[in-house]
């Protein structure tokens, strides 16, 4: 078996350990969804629909 590695899922542990601890110090993609407006992304893509479906 390869170091820091799950043979069954092919995990990269160590990988997933350094992502954990940048979420916790609030530097992984928790920021980015924090900035996000759900209701204007709705908005947007409704938008976007609707113009797909007229042309």
């Amino acid at each position: 078996m390869a170091k820091g590695q799950n043979e069954a899922s092919k995990t990269n542990v160590k990988k997933v350990r350094q992502q954990n601890q940048a979420a916790e110090q609030g530097q992984g993609t928790e920021e980015f969804a924090s900035e996000t407006d759900a209701q204007e992304v709705r908005k947007q893509n409704q938008k976007a629909q609707q113009k797909k479906s007229q042309q």
